[in-house]
């Protein structure tokens, strides 16, 4: 399951988060950082699920 995580990160990086964590501040934080730019929002990410 986390293989599906990771290709929705890099596709659509606070999908990713929200299947692993659900509307918790790390999604709130990585919609923030997406907006910023799309690669700090994927770094984020990815970051997210290897941790979990």
């Amino acid at each position: 399951m986390d293989i599906v995580r990771l290709i929705l990160s890099i596709l659509l990086p606070p999908l990713g988060v929200f299947f692993q964590v659900g509307l918790g501040l790390q999604f709130w934080i990585n919609i923030v950082l997406t907006l910023f730019g799309y690669l700090p929002g994927v770094i984020h990410a990815v970051y997210i699920i290897a941790r979990r």
